[in-house]
């Protein structure tokens, strides 16, 4: 598992840290846990490497999205009819009520 590391994969540390390789030395790597934040870990800390799409799901909390489905040309079921709006301006009084 640690041989399929390289520089861009994703990993989870031992420790449950998801973060992504800078690069691989003899004995360390050096992870991306934030933008711009880079540290040095034990081979032997890194858990496991997971793929991209894992990776994105579980950082920015949504699936990939897959592109060969075009969400305009679906018909929702549940879409209700747009309601009428309602005007609270006072008006000229033509209203019933301002009679």
């Amino acid at each position: 598992m640690q041989s399929s590391m390289a520089a861009g994969s994703a990993v989870r540390t031992i420790g449950g840290m998801y973060a992504l390789v800078k690069s691989v030395n003899d004995s360390t790597v050096e992870l991306e846990i934030a933008p711009g934040v880079v540290t040095h870990f034990s081979k032997s800390a890194i858990a496991a490497v997971i793929d991209e799409q894992e990776y994105d799901e579980i950082i920015n909390g949504r699936p990939e999205v897959d592109e060969s489905v075009d969400l305009d040309d679906e018909v929702l079921e549940d879409e209700t009819p747009a309601e009428e709006s309602v005007s609270l301006d006072k008006g000229t009084g033509d209203t019933p009520a301002a009679k």
